[in-house]
């Protein structure tokens, strides 16, 4: 199991004080499980920049118009009219930019939500576009179904009726059938070896940057030698196979040092194994700023 899962998410009230401050949006009874939200209705209460986080429910974002652009790990997607984008808990994101015209929807729901035994739903087995491996964007073709859809799991927020949790579970489910359906036939990114590779590399990033230290290590999971990964990497990237490394230790670091209360130290031996005073410079090479001074911003 990953070591990620060591560290803290931000549940839905503590993301609300992340993303917003001192503005609380109107939520329902059920919001700790499931909330969703015309994205146009908080978008100027937004704090920017939306800093580095986990959070402890999966999310979605559909948009209609407008664009947003978001992170999953070490990678930026613009969410752009009709497309729908989506992560899992325990992945780092962060909200880059959002356009003054943007429309939408966000959701966000517990994987727990589907525990009934009458659903019977393994989320990442039955809609694979929630898996860490997947792309995060799939394209809409037909949007109005989808609209449709949203439209009626808006509504029943609305009602704030606990007892309605089952049946909105149904309606979640209805609506990743359909997802899942665009998401079959949304064009893979690229068919390239060589960013094939490069993304799988990212993937094992995230996952495993707090047990594995070198580009090496990577290498031999990913079994190709660490020569051939630097290639390909830096042919997709521009960047070097160790230039993701560091830069996902700084993602990390900067999660861990405003998510969490571990000391600087802890947090340089847990990211890299540096000593405190090395971690210090490490990070300001990257960002400009010192790990205190990061964790001292206000978000």
């Amino acid at each position: 199991m990953s070591s990620s899962k060591e560290i803290p998410k931000l549940n839905p009230s503590q993301f609300d004080d992340y993303l917003f401050g001192n503005w609380k949006p109107k939520v329902s009874s059920l919001y700790e499980h499931f909330h969703i939200e015309r994205i146009e209705n908080y978008k100027s209460f937004l704090k920017f920049p939306v800093l580095p986080h986990r959070r402890s429910v999966y999310f979605f974002l559909y948009v209609t118009k407008g664009f947003a652009i978001r992170s999953k790990g070490l990678s930026n997607y613009e969410v752009k009219a009709n497309t729908f984008f989506c992560l899992s808990t325990d992945q780092i994101t962060s909200l880059e930019a959002i356009s003054d015209d943007v429309e939408g929807f966000y959701c966000h729901f517990q994987p727990e939500f589907f525990n009934q035994a009458i659903l019977n739903v393994d989320l990442e087995k039955d809609f694979p576009f929630f898996q860490i491996t997947s792309e995060p964007l799939i394209q809409i073709l037909d949007n109005q179904r989808i609209v449709d859809l949203l439209e009626i799991l808006l509504a029943e927020k609305l009602r704030n009726e606990a007892n309605r949790a089952e049946i909105i579970a149904l309606y979640l489910i209805a609506f990743f059938k359909e997802m899942k359906e665009f998401y079959i036939q949304t064009p893979k990114s690229s068919n390239n070896a060589a960013s094939n590779l490069t993304q799988r590399y990212k993937n094992l990033l995230s996952e495993l940057i707090y047990d594995k230290k070198t580009v090496t290590e990577f290498a031999e999971i990913l079994a190709v030698s660490p020569n051939h990964l630097h290639k390909c990497v830096k042919t997709t990237t521009g960047k070097s196979a160790h230039e993701l490394l560091e830069e996902m230790r700084v993602l990390e670091a900067k999660v861990l040092l405003k998510q969490t209360p571990m000391r600087i130290a802890e947090i340089a031996f847990k990211i890299g194994g540096f000593e405190p005073s090395d971690f210090s410079r490490f990070f300001k090479s990257k960002t400009g700023i010192s790990p205190k001074e990061y964790r001292n911003l206000q978000n």
